[in-house]
C-alpha cells in the first residue's frame, strides 16, 4: 500500500485526473491509432520515422491505395511484406491496461484504426477495426478466407487455390470504410461517459470526425505531438500512452 501511495504521489496531476475518470466510470471508450502500437515496434505514418517520411518509388499512401492495388499489385504486395507484416510485434502496455479495463468491466468498445490485431491478442473482445485487419485475407473471385502466414510467406501475388488474386481484409485509400462499423463506433462514442483518444494525429477521416459524437465532459487525448483537436478535449497528455496508461490502470 505504501509503495502504491508514493506512485499517486508522484504521478503528474494530469495522470492522476485521467485515472480519477477512469475509477469513477464504468462506460469508457477508447479510440485509438498508429501511436498505440509504436511501443510494439509497428512504425506510424507521419512521425519523422514513420512511413510517410520513408523514401520509396511511390509515396507510402499511393501505394496502399485501391487504384495502385489495381494497377501494380506486384509492387503492392513488396511494399505489404515489407512495411506492413510484423508477425513478432507482441501487446505493449497500452494494449494490456485497455484489456484489464474491459475484463473490469469499465470498458465498453476499443475503436481503432490499425490493423495488427493487438488489441484482440492483449485480449479485448469488444474491438472495432476501422480500417479492418492484416490478420485476415480473403479471395477476391470466391472469397475463400485466408491468414497472414499465406501472404507473408509467400512470394509474389497471392493466389487462391481458385487461381484469385488473395487481398488482405483492410481499407485502403480510396476505399470507404464498413458501414457497421462505423455506426458502431458512432454509437459508443455518443453513449461514452469517457471518450479517451490515443496515438492519433486525428487528421484521417471519415475515422478523425468520430471525435465529434462524443457529448460528455471527459475527453482526453493522449499523444507524443499535439494535434489540431487538443482545444476541444478537457484532458491533454503529450506523453508516451504505453506509460500512461499502463501506470494509470495498473
Amino acid at each position: 500500500m505504501v509503495s502504491s501511495d508514493r506512485e499517486e504521489e508522484t504521478m503528474k496531476d494530469t495522470w492522476q485526473t485521467l485515472k480519477g475518470w477512469i475509477d469513477e466510470s464504468d462506460n469508457i471508450v477508447f479510440f485509438g491509432g498508429a501511436g498505440v502500437s509504436t511501443e510494439s515496434g509497428i512504425p506510424d505514418f507521419r512521425s519523422t520515422d514513420g512511413l510517410f517520411n520513408q523514401q520509396y518509388d511511390y509515396p507510402p499512401e499511393v501505394i496502399v491505395s485501391h487504384s495502385f492495388f489495381q494497377a501494380r499489385p506486384e509492387e503492392f504486395y513488396r511494399f505489404l511484406r515489407d512495411r506492413m507484416i510484423f508477425p513478432d510485434a507482441q501487446p505493449n502496455a497500452a494494449h494490456k491496461a485497455l484489456a484489464k479495463l474491459e475484463q473490469e468491466g469499465k470498458l465498453r468498445a476499443v475503436i481503432t484504426q490499425n490493423i495488427d490485431g493487438l488489441h484482440q491478442l492483449a485480449g479485448n473482445k469488444n474491438v472495432l477495426e476501422l480500417h479492418g485487419s492484416m490478420l485476415r485475407h480473403y479471395c477476391l473471385r470466391c472469397g475463400k478466407r485466408y491468414d497472414l502466414d499465406f501472404v507473408a510467406n509467400g512470394t509474389g501475388i497471392p493466389r487462391c487455390d481458385c487461381g484469385g488474386v488473395v487481398r488482405p481484409d483492410v481499407v485502403l485509400y480510396e476505399e470507404g470504410l464498413d458501414q457497421g462499423i462505423l455506426e458502431a463506433s458512432v454509437r459508443a462514442i455518443e453513449e461514452a461517459d469517457v471518450l479517451i483518444i490515443g496515438g492519433t494525429s486525428l487528421v484521417v477521416y471519415p475515422a478523425a470526425g468520430l471525435i465529434d459524437y462524443y457529448r460528455g465532459n471527459k475527453l482526453v487525448l493522449i499523444n507524443r505531438d499535439a494535434t489540431a483537436r487538443d482545444s476541444r478535449a478537457n484532458l491533454v497528455i503529450h506523453d508516451p500512452i504505453g506509460e500512461v496508461l499502463g501506470t494509470v490502470v495498473a
